[in-house]
């Protein structure tokens, strides 16, 4: 989950959180040319949606302990679930055009990346569990 073949040493260092942080400064992008009367709706939504992605998993990172991490994964993939939606929302409404349908790939990609870990962390989390010594029950 690390960019190829560097130490992870914080949240900055994790692929998920530096492909989110593309993922929001895109949906800024495409949301400044949304009519200004969605400007307090569909627009805010979908920063606010985009900008807790790689909040959340900085924020989990941040914390003690791998639940807290897995709990604020998904959080972000949460809001990763919100944010298609209204990507979704947008392209109905007619506010996305084909050149900016990419936005769904990026979207996809965080989404794998996220899964990824969870499944690396929820393994690491089951094999600490397994090699615990059982306690003398008497």
């Amino acid at each position: 989950m690390a960019s190829r073949g560097r130490a992870i040493r914080g949240y900055q260092d994790l692929e998920v959180w530096q492909k989110a942080m593309d993922l929001v400064v895109e949906i800024y992008r495409l949301t400044r040319s949304f009519p200004s009367d969605e400007r307090y709706g569909l627009t805010s939504q979908l920063r606010r949606a985009a900008v807790s992605v790689p909040s959340n998993i900085a924020e989990g990172r941040g914390r003690f302990g791998l639940g807290g991490f897995l709990y604020h994964l998904s959080v972000a993939n949460g809001s990763l679930g919100e944010l298609e939606t209204q990507l979704l929302i947008s392209e109905r409404l007619g506010y996305l055009d084909q050149e900016n349908r990419q936005v769904f790939d990026r979207t996809a990609e965080v989404h794998r990346l996220l899964a990824g870990m969870v499944r690396a962390l929820r393994a690491k989390q089951a094999a600490a569990v397994t090699r615990k010594p059982i306690a003398n029950s008497r």
